[in-house]
């Protein structure tokens, strides 16, 4: 799909409100909404903006170092802020709350580093579909008046793949990453080793080939969620079978299951908005 007028219209709109912004902390977690949303903010602002990233046991190291490889290349004032998720016992009861508190800390974290850099403004890379997704986050970002440009552009996931494309940011057909927390049940208590098991475990699945799949867990039990049929058909295989069981035993699971539905975003929120439509 080529970039049609009516895209450039909407990047056109995204450069024109962050234009009118004196200066800019993106809360940058290095996936492809933030990427873009930090590349056309420094194209406005120029040295006026800041990337902020969260650095916790939540979020995937994977994530954080392809985050500092994508600053690197913006060439944008880049800094780890350190969250503490995990030393809030509301954060640690895991209930569907979560997200909510989760963001709630993080922003106000984000605000305060902003704040000693005399930066008014904090965006984050929110789009269009987002907003029909179950995403208690993005109440708290309303409430602290974090800014969605991507939004406010009309922006939806297609067209910011599409122009993060076109400026050939390397990551604009990456699989969509959420924070550790999102692979284990409501009302299951975290803790840093439970969640240093599932990045271990989606390492392994990585480290194997497999994009963009998830590994939840249910006590014991790895429910592995690949993004294809064809790794379906893969991970079946004698060989990667193998591999696989061998793995997900040696960082801690006792048994291994292929979910035959695949991935399917947020699928641990779809109790919690079955009770909620009701």
């Amino acid at each position: 799909m080529a970039i049609n007028s009516e895209l450039l219209n909407k990047l056109g709109r995204l450069k024109g409100i962050l234009e009118r912004i004196p200066s800019l902390a993106v809360a940058f977690s290095g996936g492809v909404d933030s990427s873009l949303l930090l590349a056309v903010a420094v194209d406005a602002l120029g040295g006026n903006v800041v990337a902020l990233t969260a650095d916790s046991p939540v979020h995937p190291a994977r994530e954080t170092r392809a985050a500092i490889d994508i600053g690197s290349r913006l060439k944008v004032r880049h800094i780890l802020v350190r969250t503490n998720e995990m030393d809030q016992s509301a954060f640690r009861a895991n209930t569907p709350e979560r997200c909510y508190i989760c963001k709630k800390l993080i922003f106000k974290r984000l605000m305060v580093e902003a704040a000693a850099l005399g930066i008014a403004h904090v965006a984050h890379g929110v789009n269009l579909d987002d907003l029909s997704d179950f995403r208690p986050g993005l109440r708290a970002a309303a409430e602290m008046q974090v800014i969605s440009p991507l939004v406010d552009a009309d922006l939806s996931k297609a067209d910011i793949r599409l122009l993060a494309k076109e400026r050939k940011l390397p990551n604009w057909n990456r699989p969509a990453m959420a924070c550790l927390a999102s692979r284990i049940p409501y009302d299951t208590a975290l803790s840093e080793a439970l969640l240093a098991r599932v990045e271990a475990a989606e390492n392994l699945l990585e480290d194997l080939g497999f994009r963009g799949g998830r590994v939840r867990c249910h006590g014991d039990v790895a429910r592995i969620e690949l993004a294809t049929g064809e790794d379906m058909a893969r991970a079946l295989t004698a060989a990667c079978r193998d591999r696989l069981v061998q793995g997900m035993q040696s960082v801690g699971f006792g048994y291994v299951a292929l979910d035959l539905e695949g991935y399917r975003q947020g699928s641990l929120n779809d109790p919690v908005v079955d009770r909620a439509d009701r």
